[in-house]
């Protein structure tokens, strides 16, 4: 599949969302998506697109075959679908671990358990590790990587390849003490930032282990 840019990478993962979590306001207009593609909850990076650009990536998706133009007599205005689970003939499983790649960006394991619930309800770590290894050998071509382990971080993290192979920061020179000095500190708030999404997710799932043990007496 032609690598897609990282605004169609946006817009394609909330068109899926979406259809997903609010199937009732599925397909969406141009402002729903605006809205969706620029939210600042459950997105990294937050964005700030204008309809434009938007729909300028609608344009790249369609012409890909990933996305449609939905018309009729009963509509006011046009609305947007997505095509992702038809074209690459996706399950329910893949299709959330990869949506949730591509608007969250990098993550490990236990984050895509945590942050897929919406979309998917996995039953254990083992069973995310048994669906990223088969994104990572989907033919024609796989979907997603797994990137080196960062030094500092226990877990490794997993990347989509909608946009080709993703990019890896450059390790810090040693010729450059200050600069090594600020980017421990980045690295520090950056391993801060993984700690909590880690309890996040941790806390996720107790509260759907909770919620299940709560139906046992009801």
């Amino acid at each position: 599949m032609e690598p897609l840019h990282p605004v169609e990478v946006r817009v394609l993962g909330a068109l899926f969302e979406k259809d997903q979590t609010t199937p009732e306001y599925y397909p969406l207009t141009i402002n729903a998506l605006v809205n969706a593609c620029n939210q600042k909850s459950n997105r990294d990076p937050v964005v700030s697109y204008d309809e434009d650009t938007v729909e300028t990536a609608l344009d790249g998706l369609r012409a890909k075959g990933l996305a449609a133009r939905i018309s009729g007599h009963d509509m006011r205005v046009p609305k947007h679908a997505h095509r992702l689970s038809e074209v690459i003939n996706l399950g329910r499983r893949e299709a959330a671990v990869l949506c949730v790649l591509m608007l969250r960006g990098p993550q490990t394991t236990g984050e895509l358990r945590g942050r897929t619930e919406r979309l998917y309800q996995f039953d254990d770590l083992e069973a995310v590790d048994a669906c990223l290894t088969r994104l990572m050998e989907w033919e024609p071509e796989p979907l997603v990587a797994r990137l080196p382990r960062q030094a500092g971080y226990k877990e490794v993290r997993y990347s989509h390849l909608l946009s080709g192979e993703p990019q890896t920061a450059p390790m810090p020179s040693l010729a450059a003490p200050t600069a090594n000095v600020r980017e421990a500190g980045n690295d520090s708030v950056a391993r801060l930032q993984a700690s909590v999404d880690r309890l996040e997710a941790e806390v996720a799932d107790l509260k759907r282990q909770f919620a299940e043990f709560k139906k046992q007496f009801e």
